[in-house]
């Protein structure tokens, strides 16, 4: 996916709308620090926030929201923090976190919709799926969303609104009966092969963060910073996790010139280990939400890990589906090979 926007630099200063329990807003912060790009940053109600800017708010929207400037030089609020990435990459090269050896772009491009797509799925169960969780979130997410003096009266009507909202939504994002254990059992194993990589490599695919980095940390910001149960569960499995989550915070420092990333055929087994997760676990899910989408039916089922999954179908993640296999058509035949030969059986190349 490709948007048709040059980034829009308010005094040379980039403006991002978000939220501080947002992973994707967490995510496009620490990149941007990595980049080092000035931005500005507004937190609270997106839509009044852009409102008092006259620019009107995407549809849906998502978070965080970039203002950029279309062809005509008109503010355009702008989502979606893959493609928003791409354009900063293409205007703003310096630090770049894509690499350049195009087969192992593609490992990061998957990587990261992994990261976007089902590390989410844990996030979002652990926030709302235990009592002690959400009754955390609940009452926070009130006070960072509009300011931290609201009265208790406001706070307890707000939380009690917000809290039904988000748990009724549990079911479409995919944590339900069918899949709580799924969803525990993946993080656990994620968590484990991760720490494990991380003995191996500073970050997943060498000395320098990628793209996908910043989405694992995006979604782990929350898993470790915030969820209370996942958190604890981090810490028993992955100090090493718990280590490059802190790091990944703020890498403004870090050192480019003198660190490199591998090409795909030096990367070590820990970082299939972790592919493997994504061919068990996303993969299946991703195939049978195309399916669903593709035969008009508003329910998925899946094998996953040898259990059943079911949810809601999401029309996004058959794009998702769409622009992982365009991201791999546009290599050419060699890098294609070489691609299918380091993910053989992974369960990924079942994705084409």
């Amino acid at each position: 996916m490709s948007i048709h926007h040059r980034i829009y630099v308010m005094d040379k200063r980039y403006q991002i709308f978000g939220s501080t329990p947002s992973p994707y807003t967490q995510k496009m912060i620490s990149l941007m620090r990595f980049k080092r790009i000035p931005f500005d940053v507004h937190f609270g109600d997106v839509a009044s926030l852009l409102k008092e800017r006259n620019i009107n708010p995407p549809k849906p929207i998502l978070l965080p929201v970039i203002i950029l400037e279309d062809n005509s030089g008109n503010e355009v609020a702008t989502t979606d923090s893959t493609p928003i990435i791409r354009q900063l990459e293409r205007d703003l090269p310096d630090r770049s976190v894509l690499p350049i050896d195009p087969a192992l772009n593609f490992i990061n491009y998957l990587l990261e919709d992994f990261g976007d797509e089902w590390l989410t799925k844990y996030m979002f169960h652990y926030r709302w799926h235990y009592e002690s969780d959400a009754d955390k979130a609940g009452t926070i997410l009130p006070l960072v969303n509009s300011q931290v003096n609201l009265p208790d009266e406001i706070l307890q009507e707000a939380k009690q609104f917000f809290t039904q909202r988000q748990i009724d939504r549990l079911w479409v994002v995919g944590s339900n009966e069918y899949t709580s254990k799924i969803i525990d059992s993946s993080f656990k194993k994620f968590m484990t092969l991760f720490n494990s990589h991380l003995e191996n490599n500073p970050f997943l695919l060498g000395d320098l963060p990628t793209s996908s980095d910043f989405a694992f940390y995006g979604q782990l910001s929350q898993l470790i910073g915030f969820e209370p149960t996942s958190r604890a569960i981090a810490h028993d499995l992955a100090l090493r996790v718990i280590a490059w989550h802190d790091l990944m915070n703020d890498l403004s420092g870090l050192d480019v010139h003198k660190k490199s990333l591998n090409i795909l055929e030096d990367c070590p087994d820990s970082l299939k280990q972790i592919l493997n997760q994504v061919g068990k676990f996303y993969v299946p899910v991703l195939l049978a939400n195309a399916k669903a989408i593709e035969d008009g039916k508003d329910s998925l089922r899946a094998e996953v890990d040898g259990s059943v999954w079911k949810q809601k179908s999401f029309p996004y993640q058959a794009k998702c589906l769409i622009w992982i296999k365009d991201e791999f058509n546009s290599l050419n035949d060699n890098d294609k090979k070489r691609v299918l030969d380091f993910l053989d059986g992974t369960g990924c190349e079942n994705l084409f």
